[in-house]
C-alpha cells in the first residue's frame, strides 16, 4: 500500500521506527445457555473463585506497576480492585445465576454490559477512560471462567515491533516488554487514559485516537510513530524517517534543557516573576506535578471522585485525598474546584432528567447548590483538610453574585457545625470564582467584590463566548483561544481583579500552550496553572521572553480583527525570543 499518515493525539514522547504488529483482542465470546437448577451452587462457586483469582492477578500486576512505573501509577489498579470488590456487582451476578439460571460467565458478562451502558450514557472523558478498567476486569474474569488464555502481546517473537491496537488495558500496558515493543499506536484512548499514563511513565512512545488505524495498517508494514506530533506514518519514505528522527533529536535536546529549567525561577528576561501551578485531573498526576516543581495546585478537578462510581465518595474519603495533596504542597496554595457535575459528567447512578442542551443546563455550581447532600460533604471535607494545608475552594460555571454568596454561607455554616462537633477543621477557606462564561466576564468587577480570587477557565470560556462546542471535530478550527473576543475578555477580567486587589490566574488550556502563555503574560497575568507535563516547557519559555515585549504584542492584538492574525503576530513576536521549531512538533 502507498505511504499514508494517520493523525492522532500524542501522549508519550519519542519517535519509533519498525514493523507494525496489529493486535485485535476482544472480551471472550460467551455462549447463551441455561444451567440446570442443581448446577446453581456450583456456578456461584465458580464465579466467586474467578473473581478471587482476578483480584489476586490484579494485585500482582499492581505490585509490578509499583516497581516498574512508580507508586502513583500503581494506584491506577485500585479502580479495578474496587470493581471486583463491589458488593452490588457480585450480588447481582449471583442472583442472575440463582433466579435466571444463567451460567457464571453469562451472568458476569450481563453485569459488565449493564455497567458499561450506564457509564457510557454520560459520554464523558473521565468516565470513558475508566471503561478500559471494566474491559481489563472482564477479560480476566471471563478468561478464567472459560478456561482460555489471556491475550499475549507481551513479547512478540519476531523482534521489536510497534504495537497497533484498538485500546490497551492498563495491566497489559504495564507488562509490555520495552525491548520488544518499541511504541504503542491505539485507535481509541485519550491523554488521561490509564494506558496513556502508564505508557508515559514506562517511557514507551505512544499515540492514541488514530482513527480507523486497525483497518488502515496491516501487520508487517513499516511505520514511523511520532510521539511528539501524534502521527503514525505507514510505509514511509527514507526522507520521512530522517525528518522524524531529526525532530526527535531536537526535542530530546530541548527535554535536557527543560530538565535544567525545572529548578530555576520563572522570571522573564526583564525581571517579571510568574507563579506556575499545576492542574490535576487525577491523583496519579500529583507526583509529576511535584517533580516539575509546581508552586501549588491551581486547579484540582474533583470529578474523578464521582464519575464512573455507583455512589458518591464519603466525606472522610474526600478529606483524606485533599489532605494528601495539600501535604504534598505544604505552604503553597491548593485550589480545589467543587464538583463540576452535569453536562457530560454525571456519576453512574446519579438520576436526573434528560436535557436538550445539558452544557447550558443543570451543571456545576447549579447542581451543588440544588443538591446539598452532594455539596456540603465536599465543603466539610475541604475544611477538615484545610486544618493542616493551604487549601482554597473554587466554584465553577458562575454567572451570578448570588451563587458566590450562597457558597460562602454554606462554608460558614459547615465550619460552625464542625467546630460545634469538636471536629478539627479550618475556620474558613478562601472562596474563589472560576470565570468561564461571558456573564462572569461582564460582571467580573462585582464577582471580585464577593470572591477572594478569580481564575479564568479558558476551555469553557472559549466554548461559551464563541458558541463553539469544544468536543465537535467539525468545528475544531473555530475553537480558538486567539479570537480577539477572548483576548478582550481576558483583559477585562484581569483589570477587574486588579482594581479589587484580588489574585487572578488562568487555569485553562491556554496556560499550557506556549504561544497562548506568551499572550497571557502580555495581558498581565502573573499566575498560571499548567498541565503538569507542560510545566518545564512553560518555565523554560518564561525565562526566555521579555514581559514588556509580550505586553506590547498582546495590547495591540486586542484590536486585531481575526484569530488568524492574532496567532500569526503572536508567533512572530515569540519567534524573536525562542526557536519555534523546538516547541512546535510539526515544525
Amino acid at each position: 500500500m502507498a505511504h499514508r499518515t494517520i493523525r492522532g493525539t500524542a501522549i508519550s514522547a519519542g519517535v519509533a521506527v519498525g514493523p507494525a504488529l496489529v493486535v485485535r483482542w476482544e472480551v471472550p465470546a460467551v455462549s447463551d445457555h441455561a444451567i440446570r437448577p442443581e448446577q446453581v451452587g456450583g456456578e456461584i462457586a465458580r464465579l466467586r473463585e474467578a473473581i478471587a483469582w482476578a483480584r489476586e492477578r490484579i494485585a500482582a500486576v499492581r505490585a509490578h506497576a509499583a516497581e516498574r512505573a512508580g507508586p502513583e501509577e500503581a494506584r491506577i489498579f485500585d479502580a479495578q480492585l474496587m470493581i471486583l470488590e463491589d458488593e452490588d456487582l457480585i450480588g447481582d451476578a449471583e442472583r442472575l445465576i440463582l433466579e435466571n439460571h444463567f451460567s457464571a460467565e453469562r451472568a458476569f458478562e450481563l453485569k459488565m454490559i449493564e455497567w458499561r451502558g450506564l457509564w457510557m450514557t454520560n459520554g464523558n472523558t473521565l468516565l470513558r477512560d475508566r471503561l478500559i478498567d471494566l474491559t481489563d476486569v472482564e477479560i480476566r474474569v471471563l478468561t478464567r471462567l472459560l478456561g482460555v488464555d489471556e491475550p499475549d502481546v507481551l513479547a512478540p517473537a519476531d523482534g521489536p515491533v510497534i504495537l497497533v491496537a484498538r485500546d490497551l488495558t492498563p495491566s497489559l500496558t504495564v507488562q509490555l516488554d520495552r525491548e520488544a515493543v518499541l511504541a504503542i499506536a491505539c485507535e481509541e484512548g485519550t491523554r488521561t487514559s490509564h494506558a496513556a499514563i502508564l505508557a508515559h511513565s514506562i517511557g514507551i512512545p505512544a499515540v492514541v485516537g488514530l482513527r480507523d488505524v486497525l483497518d488502515r495498517v496491516t501487520t508487517g508494514e513499516m511505520v514511523v510513530l511520532d510521539g511528539w506530533s501524534g502521527t503514525l506514518q505507514v510505509e514511509p519514505q527514507p526522507a520521512d524517517i530522517e525528518k522524524a528522527q531529526r525532530r526527535d533529536a531536537r526535542r530530546r535536546a530541548l527535554e535536557r534543557d527543560l530538565a535544567l529549567a525545572v529548578d530555576q525561577p520563572a522570571v522573564t528576561r526583564d525581571g517579571r516573576t510568574l507563579v506556575l501551578r499545576a492542574n490535576l485531573d487525577l491523583p496519579e498526576e500529583l507526583d509529576q506535578a511535584v517533580r516539575h516543581r509546581a508552586e501549588g495546585i491551581g486547579l484540582l478537578r474533583t470529578e474523578f471522585l464521582v464519575v464512573g462510581r455507583g455512589k458518591m465518595p464519603t466525606e472522610d474519603e474526600q478529606a483524606r485525598l485533599y489532605a494528601r495533596i495539600g501535604t504534598a504542597f505544604a505552604g503553597q496554595d491548593v485550589v480545589i474546584r467543587t464538583f463540576d457535575l452535569g453536562g457530560d459528567k454525571f456519576p453512574a447512578g446519579f438520576r436526573t432528567t434528560a436535557e436538550g442542551n445539558p452544557f447550558l443546563g443543570w451543571r456545576a455550581i447549579r447542581v451543588c447548590l440544588d443538591r446539598p447532600e452532594v455539596f456540603r460533604p465536599q465543603v466539610r471535607a475541604i475544611l477538615r483538610a484545610a486544618a493542616h494545608a493551604q487549601l482554597k475552594l473554587m466554584i465553577p460555571l458562575v454567572t451570578t453574585v448570588e451563587e458566590v454568596e450562597a457558597t460562602r454561607a454554606i462554608v460558614a455554616e459547615e465550619a460552625a457545625a464542625l467546630r460545634t462537633a469538636g471536629i478539627e477543621a479550618a475556620g474558613s477557606v478562601p472562596v474563589g470564582v472560576m470565570v468561564e462564561t461571558p456573564a462572569a466576564v461582564l460582571v467580573a468587577d462585582q464577582l471580585a467584590e464577593v470572591a477572594d480570587f478569580l481564575s479564568v477557565g479558558t476551555n469553557d470560556l472559549v466554548q461559551y463566548t464563541l458558541a463553539v462546542d469544544r468536543g465537535n471535530a467539525r468545528l475544531a478550527d473555530r475553537f480558538t483561544p486567539h479570537h480577539p473576543a477572548i483576548l478582550r475578555a481576558l483583559a477585562q477580567v484581569r483589570a477587574a481583579a486588579d482594581a479589587a486587589g484580588k489574585e487572578v490566574s488562568v487555569c485553562g488550556g491556554m496556560a499550557s500552550d506556549p504561544v497562548s502563555a506568551f499572550l497571557l503574560l502580555g495581558l498581565g497575568y502573573r499566575t498560571l496553572s499548567v498541565a503538569a507535563p507542560s510545566l518545564p516547557l512553560i518555565r523554560w519559555l518564561v525565562r526566555r521572553v521579555d514581559a514588556g515585549e509580550a505586553a506590547a504584542c498582546a495590547t495591540a492584538l486586542c484590536a486585531a480583527r481575526t484569530a488568524t492574525a492574532v496567532t500569526a503576530r503572536a508567533r512572530a513576536a515569540l519567534g524573536c525570543a525562542v526557536d519555534l521549531k523546538l516547541i512546535e512538533p510539526d515544525a
